[in-house]
């Protein structure tokens, strides 16, 4: 159901703090063989409204300039998906996945 790359909107409330809130488009980035097995997915947001900064992709969606925030990176139940929106560009997901190790690397 549920695919790495694929953008969703996803309902992200309620939220704490600086957490991004609202209803938004956000890129999975969690690999097939959890979706098989765990209710949950993990994601991080996309925005139209926010500045770039480290660790943020920027990409564009349909038709839209935006950045990935990884950041923001969340781990959601599946409840929270509203619909599938599309697909990143393969050069996007794969300068996500790269800056996700770069950001977790010891």
């Amino acid at each position: 159901m549920v695919r790495r790359g694929e953008v969703w909107l996803i309902n992200l409330d309620p939220t704490v703090g600086s957490e991004i809130r609202k209803t938004r488009p956000c890129v999975v980035v969690s690999p097939a063989e959890m979706h098989d097995y765990l209710r949950t997915v993990i994601v991080t947001p996309m925005t139209t409204g926010s500045k770039p900064a480290p660790y943020r992709i920027p990409l564009t969606f349909q038709g839209k300039q935006g950045l990935i925030l990884l950041d923001q990176i969340r781990v959601l139940d599946k409840t929270r998906l509203v619909r599938k929106l599309g697909e990143v560009e393969d050069e996007t997901l794969e300068a996500t996945l790269e800056t996700l190790q770069e950001v977790f690397a010891m």
